[in-house]
């Protein structure tokens, strides 16, 4: 199950949705053609049925706006529907989500998938703790108007949901009578007593509540940020890493929710829900399976402080740090796609790929910008002939070329980088590799620019590429570019 799951989310997230059609509904697949009416109380009870219900069997994902047809008494996802954005209020979704599930299951995403005409929404369920059952209040009465005495418990059995028989749920009560002895009257009276005191101002859970070390912590850092509009607890605080963290309701109902942050040597922030909701996102493409938020790290303010902050919902960039990708910046486009870009540093530090295609060569200046790329299936990675014959054709066209173009015609001289030749290193299935070469009156070669790619090997796991700058000569540079000109490069030219 956990295979094929991956393999239906990479495709979601590759927004390729097409490719799940012909697959069966299964304990952990569920398609519908029109999304959650969240205006009718009993589609809001449905989404939170079928959620609860994937929380309890171990995950799953709920992909909509594909319609199914009946094949063998199963159903099967037949053709995509599409799904208006606008149709659609995904705060929403996750909000009723919270509210009517208890406890509220953790890490659920809701996105988008697919382009325009043949876009689905899908609701990821991850795999809950074994230990935690997941229930809703019984439908019963008025559609809507559960009562909060009731409980039910969804349950997925095989493309279907159904909920856990009465007679189940009185022998689950019947093992932890046994297993913790039945409570008496005093004991409940204390019990109460005891919550009653440490509850919040509703009753309701408390700030860090699930943390006892951490408690008096996240209670500071909430009182410092009251004033962004923090409500009351929506579950219990958990640990990520090194990091505290607790989902908090906006103290204005319809308002998007927050995730008071406490990680390690920055300051407490407050992340509006729709925020935090991308930075999981975005760290999900980590290949390997890696945890999203180990990945891309935790919101870092942009200057050195110690005061609390917010990153509200209508913030356009974040930036974070403490991941295995190192410091980056998620920035908003005028579209609403959030993209992941590194901070780049300067350091002293090189790696290995750093000497690739440097053997025998001995040039007067190398400038070189290289970048390492994990790849999670490297396998079905390979370089075309068509996509090669594009490249060749983009390269005298590319930022390299306009960028050594540049530095002659900053000195007087115009020497187009506009030539191009494969190689001087292999050219295949797996690597390219190209090279214009500006020389000088004499012919000898007095600048260079390369690029070079090479998919993973058994030595080297990533995808490396490169593009380097090379003043061959001092002597044949400055022939080329004429008498009295500044041969030195200025550091924003480097």
């Amino acid at each position: 199950m956990l295979k094929e799951l991956k393999s239906v989310l990479a495709a979601l997230d590759a927004h390729k949705p097409d490719s799940l059609l012909g697959l069966r509904e299964t304990q952990w697949l569920d398609a519908k053609a029109a999304p959650y009416q969240l205006a009718d109380p009993k589609a809001v009870e449905e989404l939170a049925k079928d959620v609860a219900a994937f929380a309890n069997g171990g995950g799953g994902v709920i992909v909509i706006g594909i319609a199914t047809r009946l094949e063998h008494d199963e159903e099967v996802l037949n053709h995509i529907v599409g799904v208006e954005p606008a149709a659609v209020n995904v705060d929403q979704i996750r909000k009723r989500i919270r509210e009517r599930i208890t406890p509220a299951p953790r890490g659920v995403r809701v996105g988008w998938s697919g382009t325009d005409g043949a876009r689905v929404l899908f609701v990821h369920v991850p795999a809950q703790a074994v230990e935690t059952l997941f229930v809703v209040a019984a439908p019963v009465g008025k559609a809507g108007s559960p009562r909060t005495d009731t409980v039910a418990v969804p349950m997925r059995d095989g493309d279907s949901t159904h909920w856990l028989p009465r007679t189940e749920i009185q022998r689950l009560l019947s093992v932890g009578v046994r297993a913790s002895g039945m409570p008496t009257v005093q004991a409940l009276t204390e019990l109460m007593r005891q919550a009653l005191s440490e509850a919040g101002p509703d009753g309701g859970l408390r700030i860090g509540e699930g943390l006892p070390d951490r408690e008096r912590e996240m209670r500071a850092a909430y009182e410092q940020l009251a004033d962004a509009g923090l409500g009351q607890p929506a579950g219990k605080a958990w640990t990520q890493g090194a990091a505290a963290l607790q989902d908090l309701h906006h103290e204005v109902d319809g308002e998007p929710g927050w995730v008071l942050c406490l990680a390690a040597g920055r300051p407490p922030v407050a992340v509006a829900v729709p925020v935090w909701q991308a930075i999981v996102e975005a760290g999900r493409h980590a290949p390997g399976g890696q945890d999203s938020l180990a990945a891309i790290g935790f919101p870092r303010p942009s200057a050195n402080t110690d005061t609390p902050w917010v990153v509200a919902a209508d913030a356009r960039s974040v930036d974070l740090d403490g991941g295995s990708w190192g410091a980056g910046r998620l920035t908003c486009s005028g579209r609403g796609v959030w993209r992941w870009q590194p901070l780049p540093r300067f350091s002293l530090d090189r790696g290995r790929s750093a000497e690739i295609g440097t053997a025998g060569q001995t040039p007067a200046l190398r400038l070189r910008a290289l970048v390492n790329l994990p790849w999670a299936d490297p396998s079905a990675l390979e370089i075309s002939k068509p996509r090669r014959t594009l490249l060749e054709q983009q390269l005298p066209y590319s930022a390299g070329a306009g960028a050594v173009t540049m530095l002659s015609r900053r000195r007087g001289a115009d020497l187009p980088a506009v030539r191009w030749e494969r190689g001087p290193f292999s050219n295949s299935a797996r690597s390219v590799s190209y090279t214009c070469t500006i020389a000088g009156p004499d012919g000898a070669p007095a600048l260079k620019v390369a690029v070079m790619l090479a998919l993973p090997t058994a030595m080297e796991p990533t995808v490396v590429a490169c593009a380097d700058v090379l003043i061959e000569s001092p002597q044949a540079w400055a022939a080329a570019l004429g008498p009295g000109r500044d041969m030195r490069l200025g550091f924003d030219e480097v």
